[in-house]
């Protein structure tokens, strides 16, 4: 997919899914990564690709200065009205993710999701990031998990150029780890989170509003002693290594040295 179709078709996308209420997000998986090596007031977060911009508002709320990077204006302007319905100050910069607009060292922390899984030389992306990173800052990268019946869904889909995002990969947590130690980076740990609701649950969701018009809720009410249950054994799940086989998405957070 060249550069201008695939701007094309991120701002249909955006244009598409301006009420957020009606889309799933990643909950605080992001914010929460970042936020587990220490507060971030009055350091300097930069988003790439930043879509929704919803990690970078939470982490603005929490004391950051945030700085979102999209090359779609419909994602730029989702942002700010965003920003400005909850009276939180961002700045927006529209460029190409390979070539930021930024100084050497110029950010505390940079990150995404969503991203990386688009560039068909995911490294060449890594290093921009790195640059732009101070020393001992942080880089956080989120990406679809290889070996997930999502991941499989997906590659069918695409097979029949009816994947909504258009090409895209997906990593192992080794293979995103082995990018960033490339990339000049020093990985810290790798993380992983389940899909909530499930999967066959927003394909049910979507089928339904698609073929008859029903729509269901975005998340299933379930009782909350299984919400309870469930979250506890997420907990436990995810101090083993091997649990990251089994999550949708994983993630980096790496350093630079």
């Amino acid at each position: 997919m060249g550069r201008v179709s695939t701007l094309h078709h991120w701002e249909s996308y955006w244009r598409g899914h301006a009420d957020l209420e009606a889309t799933y997000s990643t909950g605080d998986r992001l914010v929460r990564e970042v936020l587990a090596d220490g507060g971030v007031a009055g350091a300097r977060v930069l988003e790439v690709g930043a879509g929704s911009g919803r990690d970078t508002l939470g982490l603005i709320a929490a004391g950051a200065v945030g700085v979102v990077l999209d090359y779609s204006p419909a994602a730029l302007e989702l942002i700010r009205r965003q920003a400005r319905a909850r009276g939180l100050p961002v700045h927006l910069v529209r460029a190409d993710a390979l070539a930021m607009p930024f100084r050497d060292d110029a950010f505390e922390v940079v990150f995404h999701q969503g991203l990386l899984e688009h560039f068909r030389d995911p490294l060449a992306l890594l290093r921009e990031n790195a640059r732009v990173t101070r020393r001992s800052g942080r880089v956080v990268v989120d990406v679809p998990q290889a070996f997930h019946p999502y991941t499989a869904m997906k590659q069918v889909l695409m097979m029949f150029g009816a994947w909504f995002a258009g090409w895209e990969t997906q990593f192992t947590p080794g293979r995103l780890e082995r990018e960033c130690w490339r990339a000049g980076l020093t990985v810290r740990r790798t993380y992983g989170e389940w899909m909530v609701p499930g999967l066959w649950y927003r394909v049910l969701r979507e089928l339904l509003k698609r073929t008859l018009s029903l729509k269901l809720p975005l998340e299933p009410r379930g009782p909350a002693v299984w919400d309870r249950a469930w979250i506890g054994l997420r907990t436990r799940l995810k101090r083993h290594r091997w649990a990251l086989y089994t999550c949708h998405v994983i993630g980096t957070v790496a350093e630079k040295p």
